[in-house]
Formats: C-alpha cells, sequence, structure tokens
C-alpha cells in the first residue's frame, strides 16, 4: 500500500457517546461507507469502559451490522444485560441520525486462575515479513481509507484475488484520537477484514458482503502487528461462511467468524 494515510485516527470523539468518523474509517467499496473493523472497534472500546469489573476481560464480541454504516458522526450506546462478578452479558448500538446500522452484544468473563496451564493446538504463525507486498485490485476499489490506514505484511494470498490468505497488519493511526488503543481494540480494528483475506470468491464478479463479524479471544493479543490467517466456504443456493485465526508473535488467541451474502455483481 502506498504510504499516505488519510487522517490521523479512526475517529474524533465529541463527548456524550458521539464520534466524528474520518476518511481513514472508509472502506474498499466507497469513500462515503465504512469499513467494518473501525465501527466494531469503536462499539468494543464501550464494553471495556462501561462499568468495567477487576478481574474480568471481554471474551467475544459480535457485531451485527444492520446496515451500510456512512462516514459520518456516530453515537454509541451500551448496557449490562445480565450483571455479574463472573460473567456479565452487554449490549451496544450504533446509530446514525437516530438510526441504528449496528448493535452489538459481548460476554466479560472472569480472568483464569494464573496457575492455568495454557492449552497449545496450534504452530506458532508464519514470521512477518520485512516488506510490504502489494495488494491485489479491482474496478472502483477506494485504497485512500481503511486500506491505507493500516499496515499490512502478506504472508500468502491477496485482497481481490481468490484463495485462502494470511496477513500481518497493525493500525497506521489510533482508534480515537488522542488514545491509546487496547488489544481488543487492535484485534476487533483487524478482525472484520476476514472475508477480504480469506476470499475463495473473485470479487470482480461477485458482491459479497458480511452481515456480522464475532471475535472470540481466548488471551488479550500482545504487541501491535496482528496475523490473520481467513479462508472462506460458499455453497450454490446456499450463503458464505468465513471463518479467520488471529495470532500475535507468541502464536495463536481467538477467532473470527463472518456470514456472508453472496449475490451476482449487479452491472458496472
Amino acid at each position: 500500500m502506498g504510504e499516505d494515510v488519510p487522517a490521523e485516527s479512526f475517529y474524533e470523539a465529541l463527548g456524550g457517546g458521539r464520534f466524528a468518523s474520518t476518511a481513514a474509517t472508509a472502506g474498499p467499496w466507497s469513500p462515503g461507507l465504512q469499513h467494518g473493523g473501525p465501527f466494531s472497534a469503536l462499539v468494543g472500546r464501550a464494553f471495556e469502559r462501561h462499568d468495567p469489573v477487576p478481574g474480568t476481560r471481554l471474551a467475544r464480541v459480535t457485531v451485527e451490522i444492520l446496515s451500510p454504516v456512512p462516514v459520518a458522526e456516530l453515537e454509541v450506546a451500551v448496557r449490562v444485560v445480565r450483571p455479574g462478578r463472573r460473567v456479565a452479558f452487554l449490549e451496544g448500538e450504533i446509530a446514525h441520525e437516530g438510526r441504528p446500522v449496528a448493535r452489538a452484544s459481548a460476554w466479560r468473563i472472569m480472568a483464569a486462575p494464573s496457575r492455568l496451564e495454557p492449552v497449545v493446538h496450534a504452530a506458532a504463525p508464519p514470521d512477518l515479513p520485512g516488506t510490504p507486498e502489494p495488494f491485489g485490485e479491482w474496478a472502483g476499489m477506494h485504497r485512500d481509507g481503511y486500506l491505507s490506514a493500516m499496515e499490512w505484511r502478506l504472508v500468502r494470498g491477496a485482497f481481490g484475488e481468490p484463495g485462502p490468505g494470511t496477513v500481518w497488519a497493525r493500525p497506521r493511526i489510533p482508534l480515537v484520537a488522542g488514545e491509546a488503543d487496547t488489544p481488543l481494540v487492535r484485534a476487533l480494528t483487524l478482525a472484520d477484514s476476514a472475508s477480504g483475506v480469506g476470499s475463495q470468491l473473485d470479487v470482480a464478479e461477485w458482491l459479497i458482503i458480511n452481515t456480522d463479524v464475532t471475535v472470540a479471544l481466548h488471551r488479550d493479543p500482545v504487541g501491535e502487528w496482528l496475523c490473520l490467517a481467513a479462508s472462506l466456504d460458499a455453497a450454490p443456493g446456499g450463503s458464505a461462511l468465513c471463518q479467520g485465526t488471529l495470532a500475535d508473535r507468541s502464536g495463536e488467541l481467538g477467532r473470527v467468524l463472518q456470514t456472508l451474502l453472496v449475490d451476482e455483481r449487479p452491472p458496472g
């Protein structure tokens, strides 16, 4: 990717749960519509800050995308539905001009005892490549928003080209101006890219839109760079499902799951 960064942050806090979206939130399909990563991270940030309970962590966040999210002012509200010392369930909503555009839920779970022996089933992720590799591209691809606001190192595959993929990535800018990103925020900012990293369908031929993203982490990521390996399955008469694995330099830390609509791409 080019080195031009479209803004100094993805959002600017306006107070009262309101945020101004910057050009960096724009996805690859249109400069006026957001990529799912930034607003997923925005509601994740709100979950982390709402009535925190010492000794607990957010283990799972699901974001339901109700409509395209515009690059515009957003309002974020969250609440605790099921309070608890060991397990709590939270809900959240992102709205634009009073209309809900995304809803979210999260499980906050007590941290496991420190004497627990880690259970590792998979090999360490591939090494972080030393230099950037070029992206695949399709007609009308918007490169100057989210794609440029992230720093990418492709291990295998390419955006816009069919086939499973693996990528290391980190944000070039913070989620909210003047704040340092938390580990959860970094994971959520990247996770919605799974279907772009791992699609086995040609985006020049097929319209592929995810209706949701679920991120489940058995531990918090460490460091700025995260590795995302993803693949997509689709069936005639069915729909598509994208599954991804998140890792850092120490190994795997969680999973990503997306449900996707697949349709003929409209002419033009």
